[in-house]
């Protein structure tokens, strides 16, 4: 309940930014008695498309820790901690970044890594990881999360989403307006658009928004291979990966919120949409790598 809420409210609060931005900007006057002005067109897409992304990038870490309930380990309780975040701190310095925040989360085999910068990102881990793991496998899972901060994945998911969120933004308003005036066509007494816009542009956001999302699914898929090559690096050696990989394989992983799925080790359902490749295809990948 407390995720959905959130999600709830963090979409109005984006609404209702860069609705006031685009208002400041007046680019949100591409309808004009003229016609359809692409240039307006073109910065209020962009302000939509990257604005939602750029948000969402930097919110993501406190998202992280409220959603998930992740508790950051401020001062180590007990061995396990202390080893979880020694081993946190030897990845990121020979990773060459800044020392993430380390946290536990209650809940089924997974992890994550967010934040909007490499050098003040977080690292979290489940307690269903800790407990169904061996060590050196969990070090294997807490490299690949510490590859992904290093390869600046973050950033990038945010870019390909945020070019995404603009073409969908932009082509749904050009053809729903071709649509409208081929619809109204002779009609010349009207003035603005008309429910063939509306209807249109509602449709073709969804729609587009789909093939959007398959689009960012799929460049996720290539950044988890690179995630665990990375894994591998920084362990010196690519078994202990393999090893971790297989037993999530055998086991059920947990889901995570959408503003973490990309990061985690974990994958989703579905092919087309899936934030990560098949565990199999994983494995194959890592053991094709040179030892």
């Amino acid at each position: 309940m407390k995720r959905i809420a959130l999600f709830l409210l963090t979409n109005v609060a984006v609404v209702v930014v860069l609705g006031i931005v685009a208002s400041l900007l007046g680019v949100n006057r591409f309808l004009t008695a003229n016609g359809l002005n692409l240039g307006a067109l073109l910065g209020f897409a962009f302000i939509m498309g990257f604005g939602g992304a750029i948000i969402s990038l930097l919110i993501s870490k406190p998202v992280a820790k409220w959603s998930s309930g992740v508790q950051i380990i401020e001062q180590p309780r007990n061995q396990d901690e202390a080893w979880i975040v020694e081993t946190v701190r030897k990845f990121a310095d020979k990773a060459g970044i800044g020392m993430p925040e380390v946290g536990i989360f209650e809940g089924d085999p997974n992890a994550f890594a967010t934040g909007a910068f490499k050098n003040s990102a977080l690292v979290a881990v489940s307690t269903g990881l800790l407990q169904s793991m061996t060590h050196e496998e969990i070090e294997a899972v807490i490299g690949h999360e510490v590859a992904h901060i290093a390869n600046g994945d973050m950033v990038t998911m945010t870019l390909i989403q945020g070019v995404m969120n603009t073409f969908v933004v932009f082509l749904s308003r050009v053809i729903g307006y071709a649509v409208d005036s081929f619809l109204r066509k002779g009609d010349n007494n009207s003035s603005g658009p008309g429910i063939g816009y509306y209807v249109s542009t509602i449709v073709l956001d969804i729609l587009l928004g789909f093939l959007a999302s398959i689009i960012v699914a799929w460049f996720s898929r290539q950044r988890e291979f690179r995630a665990d090559a990375g894994a591998a690096q920084l362990m010196g050696r690519r078994q202990p990966m393999i090893n971790a990989l297989a037993r999530l394989g055998g086991v059920h992983t947990a889901e995570l919120p959408k503003s973490m799925a990309a990061m985690g080790i974990a994958g989703g359902m579905g092919q087309l949409f899936s934030t990560h490749p098949p565990i199999e295809e994983r494995i194959a990948a890592l053991q094709r790598m040179q030892s």
